[in-house]
């Protein structure tokens, strides 16, 4: 994959930083992780079949693979459970992903700018379900950036089942690890910033590597305008660990107008249901999902007490 991406046509000032990116992603390799050998013979496995077309399918990214051993390619696939991003379907086989990340982006990609042509930054992508879709969506490059590192082998294990795959990439670095460096012309900060201790500094960085006029797509959790003030939760959120505080909406803009953006706009407020959250085979023994993590009495309150995830989308320019 990471062949892939220093072969892959780069241009100006991200072409300039393409060695250190993928030097630092080879470091990030060499970590001490019992699973990689595992991760890496499902890798193997999965390149020597034949590889077939990518389509958007709602609600799939679908490869038309039509050989008989499918089977064996569920197997490789599920040696790189749990499969949070998705759904797949490579030919009759469907990967039902955790999250139907296919509602989000048609959600999302009525409001923003055409991706045709342009060079496109997806910040904490997962194993690149939505990356993949920028790129067919017409991105130049779409390239995504996630830590965790089966994410990147999950999303190895996809291209390299795809014949020409589009020009997306995932690798395995952090926000901060990217040079200050204006060349994206869309970045993509979705269920990225509630995580963050430093929530300005998160912003700060997105608005440096958008280049001029470009554009900033900011989905995160947020809590009722009305609510008397943004909530840092005591301990978890909904099961999750490191939510570090969930603004209000009004909050949120004023954040956005502090970092520097204009045309700061609203898009979509959205209460995440059990539809596009839910528990499946393809996520493992721990199976547990949204509906686990709500009351059971009252599923508008988390199992803390605190108010059921709800997000919003904000649409913002670099002028």
């Amino acid at each position: 994959m990471l062949d892939s991406f220093s072969n892959c046509g780069l241009y100006s000032s991200l072409a300039s930083i393409r060695e250190q990116l993928v030097d630092d992603s080879v470091e990030a390799f060499l970590v001490n992780n019992g699973n990689i050998p595992k991760w890496q013979k499902a890798i193997t496995e999965l390149s020597s079949f034949a590889k077939s077309d990518l389509k958007y399918r709602a609600p799939y990214l679908s490869i038309d693979n039509n050989i008989d051993n499918i089977a064996d390619i569920e197997k490789q696939l599920k040696q790189l459970i749990p499969w949070r991003k998705g759904p797949y379907k490579i030919g009759n086989l469907a990967i039902d992903s955790e999250w139907r990340c296919d509602l989000k982006w048609e959600r999302i990609s009525q409001h923003i700018q055409p991706l045709d042509n342009r060079t496109v930054l997806d910040v904490g992508s997962g194993n690149g379900y939505f990356t993949i879709m920028m790129a067919l969506s017409g991105a130049r490059i779409a390239l995504g950036l996630d830590p965790f590192l089966l994410y990147n082998f999950q999303f190895q294990a996809i291209r390299c089942l795809i014949n020409n795959p589009p020009n997306a990439f995932v690798l395995p670095l952090r926000l901060e690890q990217i040079p200050d460096i204006d060349a994206f012309d869309s970045v993509f900060s979705m269920g990225v910033l509630y995580h963050q201790k430093d929530h300005m500094m998160h912003l700060h960085k997105l608005k440096k590597m958008i280049a001029s006029g470009g554009e900033l797509i900011l989905e995160t959790l947020v809590i009722d305008s009305d609510t008397a003030s943004d909530l840092v939760p005591n301990g978890r959120y909904a099961r999750m660990r490191n939510v570090w505080m969930i603004p209000t909406i009004s909050k949120l803009k004023s954040w956005l107008e502090d970092a520097g953006f204009s045309y700061i706009k609203l898009v979509d407020i959205n209460k995440t249901s059990t539809k596009e959250q839910h528990s499946t085979p393809w996520i493992g023994n721990n199976s547990k999902s949204l509906i686990d993590f709500l009351d059971q009495k009252n599923q508008d309150l988390t199992v803390e007490g605190y108010p059921a995830p709800k997000r919003a989308t904000f649409i913002c320019r670099n002028l």
